[in-house]
């Protein structure tokens, strides 16, 4: 487990390795950049901009799985899809059709609306089944203690859910680091932005990989503070519940408020830009859609972002039941290694992956093998982190069981941990095909020649100035991420 644990890790380590030969290779050029004051602004504009995002989507996704699973709504399946169905829009469509309805709006604020509406999903999905998960026989005995609802939820419940919601806040802040589609249209300064503009309009690749090891420290340091936060806030043991908590059942005035205020989120995040893409979408198909290539990129895109997830889990599986099972520094060191990738930018991924692929084994430039193995570098802490989530709610006790009757670690694994861990880890693999079917950076950089998914094809006829034309691949790509996103919006609580 161990070795391939190093060997998932050495893998989402390559983009770090080419950021390092680049930097060596840079000389007196790194004491200038570093030295720079704007570099020190993007690292307060970053780091402003992922605190916000963090926040506000640890305490509207944490609200929302309270919501779903502690309060009796009507028809909750459908709460429970909207919630998730976030997940099929690109943050870069969420803000299109904000610049599209209100011109010239950019900044902070607006940015941070975007993010937060749709990196939320990332929180509330762990967050709910960390609910449903919760000890209910804890929360009894504090109520008997004479706690009211608030402090008990305070002293009990939450310190049992805040590490799923944590882990899901840590993809939110990796996620905002890395995002460029957003941040570009909404003109805010960022790494990302700087990074782009460096290797796509200077060519100053050496002042670009610098900026980018900056961005590495934070991915590190933002992985610190999750896991110490974990270490923090977890109590008692893990596995079920020994009895379901049941729903609060509210006055008609609160539960009014609850349907409200879930109903607006759902309309911010899905109603909004689905209409927005709607109303380009008849201004500007007057002429028709090429409906073979349209179909060929979303072949594309399936296929590609499958491959990305088969392969992330594999590569998530033996480093997430490390980091559930063991603690020490050097599980610690691979946890955090596998997470580098994601906080960086696609197209310093990508740049990184066309080095090796040339220095060591060029027959696979431009092939699909090296885009899928970007998506894995990429998105493996949502595998990881679902996984290790899943991991852990088994008891160790079980394991212990089956090893004292004769069954060896691998057996083991499969038989009793991945049997009962199994929900868990296909929805970490659920979670990177969703976004590997929505990233853009990597996927122009290192697709096949000739080959289109429906996010280049939508980002083409937008740098076109052709959003009409560019509206069927972009309400495509929405019905096809749906799909993934729906699956892991099924209430686990519906057939009880």
């Amino acid at each position: 487990m161990l070795v391939a644990a190093g060997a998932a890790a050495l893998v989402a380590a390559l983009p770090l390795g080419y950021l390092v030969v680049r930097v060596a290779g840079a000389g007196d050029r790194v004491a200038a950049v570093l030295g720079r004051e704007r570099t020190w602004l993007l690292a307060a504009n970053s780091l402003v901009l992922v605190l916000l995002v963090a926040a506000g989507s640890l305490v509207l996704g944490t609200a929302t799985g309270w919501l779903l699973t502690r309060v009796r709504l009507p028809a909750p399946r459908l709460w429970w899809v909207l919630a998730a169905l976030p997940l099929a829009v690109p943050s870069y469509l969420l803000a299109f059709a904000v610049v599209a309805t209100w011109p010239g709006t950019n900044g902070l604020l607006p940015l941070t609306a975007v993010l937060v509406l749709a990196c939320t999903p990332y929180v509330t999905l762990p967050a709910a089944a960390a609910f449903r998960m919760a000890d209910a026989g804890q929360e009894d005995v504090a109520r008997t203690l004479g706690r009211g609802p608030v402090a008990t939820f305070r002293a009990v419940t939450l310190p049992q859910v805040l590490p799923a919601a944590l882990a899901g806040t840590l993809l939110v802040a990796l996620y905002t680091l890395s995002d460029f589609g957003a941040v570009a249209l909404l003109r805010y300064d960022v790494f990302t932005w700087a990074i782009r503009a460096a290797y796509e309009g200077t060519f100053d690749r050496s002042a670009a990989a610098v900026l980018a090891l900056v961005l590495v420290a934070l991915t590190l340091a933002l992985v610190g503070a999750e896991r110490w936060a974990r270490r923090r806030w977890v109590r008692g043991r893990t596995g079920v519940a020994v009895r379901a908590v049941p729903q609060v059942v509210l006055g008609r005035g609160a539960t009014a408020a609850a349907v409200l205020g879930l109903a607006a989120v759902a309309a911010a995040s899905l109603a909004f830009p689905l209409a927005v893409l709607a109303g380009r979408l008849v201004q500007g198909t007057r002429g028709g859609v090429d409906v073979p290539d349209l179909l060929r990129a979303a072949g594309s895109t399936l296929a590609l972002g499958l491959g990305g997830a088969v392969l992330a889990v594999a590569l998530a599986a033996p480093v997430a039941v490390l980091a559930a099972r063991h603690h020490g520094r050097l599980v610690a060191a691979l946890e955090s290694t596998a997470y580098l990738g994601h906080g960086l930018p696609g197209i310093v991924v990508g740049l990184s992956l066309v080095f090796f692929s040339l220095a060591a084994v060029p027959a696979l430039y431009q092939s699909a093998a090296v885009l899928v193995l970007a998506y894995a570098v990429l998105f493996l802490p949502k595998a990881i982190g679902a996984s290790r989530a899943a991991v852990e709610r088994v008891p160790p006790a079980v394991e212990e069981v089956a090893r004292t009757l004769g069954r060896g670690a691998a057996r083991t694994w499969l038989v009793v941990t991945a049997r009962q861990a199994w929900p868990g880890i296909a929805a970490g693999g659920l979670l990177v095909m969703v976004t590997a079917m929505k990233e853009l950076p990597a996927t122009l950089m290192l697709r096949p020649t000739g080959v289109d998914t429906l996010a280049t094809e939508l980002w083409r006829q937008t740098a076109l100035g052709a959003y009409g034309a560019a509206a069927p691949a972009a309400l495509l790509l929405v019905l096809m991420a749906c799909v993934p996103a729906a699956l892991l919006a099924r209430d686990p609580g519906a057939g009880r």
